[in-house]
């Protein structure tokens, strides 16, 4: 009876998913290369083409769905995915949902027809169906937004990132701190202003925080806005920490036309300023290191395509160190009842 991938794994001490990356170009260390070869060998192990163009689908392409190809962010994130994937042999088609559940929906039936060997998505809703996808056993990676599917997950530390931008904020000697985040209901919105409350009630205890925080649509247009409707206050803020690179532009924007640029307004960015030829100085620009979300993403991905069953993990990635460095928490998620 021919040896399998499993008994070729348990021989060499590695993982099956090990295996698959080693017989499939795939990047291993070369201590264990040479051990999955030397089973390999010792077993007289050969691959199973036909299994393995069905578990690659016959397309050699993945989907990456995101919402907002404007923003640099995402512009980052896919450029980390694809990087990884091209290095695998894979070719990336780049889906924009424009936060829209209809776009999401139909891309995904696409990803489905064209037997795509697997999906990078960035949900545009909490509402994203991916059921008839995970059904067909088409692996999916979610990026930047978490699901409600035991699927692998990959994060930035938000809440965190929202804490420390208004710490600075209060460090350079403002006093009262507002928050313009994204979507109610987008959870990245919601916890990147879990970490700017935190901070408020910490440092103004009798001051409601609902009365300084304002939702947006993480766009310029809706961090314009923002800004005039929080100026406008009674009590106005004296410094805004702005929850995405995009709306942190429209805030400024404000600021300028109203004569009040920083530090006369302190503001906070999470994630860098996409117009590089604006003078910006006096805004703190918190870096988001989207192109490392990209490549863990893809890495994951590229694991569940050449084979990896074990249960899906969540990555959740430091915001405070480089775009290439390493993630600061890998768990297995917990089955979904």
């Amino acid at each position: 009876m021919a040896a399998t991938i499993y008994q070729v794994a348990a021989l060499a001490g590695v993982s099956p998913a090990t295996v698959s990356r080693v017989l499939n170009g795939g990047s291993v260390s070369p201590a264990y290369a040479d051990r999955v070869r030397e089973a390999a060998a010792t077993l007289d192990f050969r691959p199973n083409r036909t299994a393995r163009s069905l578990r690659r689908r016959s397309s050699q392409v993945i989907a990456l769905i995101i919402p907002d190809i404007e923003n640099p962010f995402f512009t980052a994130l896919a450029r980390g995915v694809e990087d990884r994937a091209e290095a695998a042999g894979l070719s990336v088609v780049l889906c924009n949902t424009d936060e829209q559940q209809v776009k999401e929906a139909r891309y995904l039936d696409v990803a489905m027809s064209e037997h795509m060997s697997g999906v990078v998505l960035a949900p545009a809703s909490a509402a994203t169906d991916l059921d008839e996808l995970l059904a067909r056993r088409t692996p999916v990676v979610i990026v930047d937004r978490s699901s409600r599917y035991d699927v692998d997950t990959v994060l930035m530390d938000n809440e965190n990132g929202g804490r420390r931008a208004t710490a600075i904020l209060y460090e350079q000697g403002f006093t009262r701190v507002a928050c313009i985040t994204g979507p109610r209901d987008v959870q990245t919105a919601a916890e990147r202003a879990a970490g700017w409350r935190e901070v408020f009630t910490g440092r103004n205890r009798r001051v409601n925080p609902d009365n300084y925080i304002r939702y947006s649509d993480y766009r310029v247009d809706g961090g314009r806005a923002a800004m005039a409707d929080l100026l406008s206050m009674r009590h106005a803020p004296d410094a805004v920490f702005v929850a995405n690179n995009l709306m942190s532009v429209g805030a400024f924007q404000h600021l300028l036309e109203v004569g009040r640029r920083p530090p006369a307004v302190g503001l906070a960015s999470l994630g860098d300023l996409p117009f590089h030829t604006w003078e910006a100085e006096g805004v703190t620009v918190l870096p988001w290191p989207a192109r490392r979300l990209g490549l863990q993403a893809a890495e994951l991905l590229l694991a569940r395509i050449n084979g990896d069953d074990s249960p899906a993990r969540l990555v959740v990635t430091d915001s405070t160190s480089a775009d290439d460095g390493p993630a600061t928490t890998v768990a297995h998620l917990p089955a979904q009842g």
